[in-house]
């Protein structure tokens, strides 16, 4: 059965925007069904058996869905490596891969470092293929999550050792452990930000690793900086990705908790996303 790539366009240009509608044929059509770049810009057609063009059907149907495209390829690209994802964790962003290279860039050899909500593991299992003997942890509420994260060690033969634990918790400050570094992309997102987000993100993503209440929107960094206290060690490190409208909260937040030499750095994008502070 000969599939057109106009077909794919069509059907795709019905819900997403023209560029949007051609970066996700480009996708399907060469990464998920394996015609060639060259074919697919000249529009050629696509031979498929009855199952792949089930397939196909089933892709885009999905995708007018506004299911993720890395949910339905089951991987997203993070740091030069594919990580595994499911509707379980947050598809990583580029904004987090700047603050992971960021603390590889810094993390001394042999440093102990703990990923706070750590999702698909993303941030844990590179910092501890990169960072030179580090020892790395990562804790997250959600037990699912988790799963992805040790699968995600598991094929990227990362040595990093995972948790289920709730932060808000009384045990949480109870631990043996010292980290050099603490790093952590916590919900940041508020609910009056929901009516600017697109529904590939608001309809399929986990709401509690996004959101958090308009009024109380530094929640999460405000327990971090407790238990970095109990966590760090005294030269330990925060390293923090923020809502870009929070920078100088954030910051004055940390100060207030006591926390010195707390910088805060713009992404890619020249937005204010990232606080480090030395406890």
């Amino acid at each position: 059965m000969n599939i057109a790539v106009s077909h794919v366009r069509r059907v795709l240009s019905a819900c997403y925007d023209p560029q949007e509608a051609s970066a996700l044929a480009k996708i399907v059509c060469c990464e998920m069904l394996g015609q060639s770049p060259t074919d697919f810009y000249m529009g050629k057609d696509i031979t498929l058996g009855k199952e792949k063009h089930q397939e196909l059907e089933d892709i885009l149907r999905r995708l007018c869905n506004f299911e993720p495209i890395q949910y339905i390829q089951g991987v997203a690209r993070f740091g030069g490596r594919d990580f595994r994802v499911t509707p379980a964790v947050l598809v990583p962003r580029p904004e987090t891969e700047e603050l992971t290279a960021l603390v590889a860039a810094e993390a001394p050899a042999g440093a102990r470092i703990l990923d706070i909500g750590t999702g698909s593991g993303c941030i844990a299992v590179t910092l501890s293929i990169e960072v030179k003997e580090a020892c790395v942890e990562g804790w997250d509420i959600s037990s699912e999550a988790l799963e992805v994260a040790r699968l995600n060690a598991r094929r990227l033969k990362a040595q990093v050792h995972f948790e289920q634990r709730d932060i808000f918790a009384p045990e949480s400050e109870a631990t043996a452990s010292r980290y050099d570094i603490v790093v952590s992309n916590p919900p940041y997102v508020t609910e009056a930000e929901k009516a600017d987000m697109e529904r590939n993100v608001l309809d399929w993503e986990p709401a509690n690793a996004l959101f958090v209440p308009d009024d109380a929107p530094l929640h999460y960094y405000r327990r971090i900086a407790t238990l970095g206290h109990k966590l760090l060690t005294g030269n330990g490190r925060l390293y923090l990705e923020i809502n870009r409208a929070y920078g100088p909260h954030v910051c004055h937040l940390l100060q207030e908790e006591g926390y010195g030499e707390t910088v805060l750095r713009k992404d890619f994008f020249g937005n204010d996303r990232f606080v480090i502070a030395k406890i």
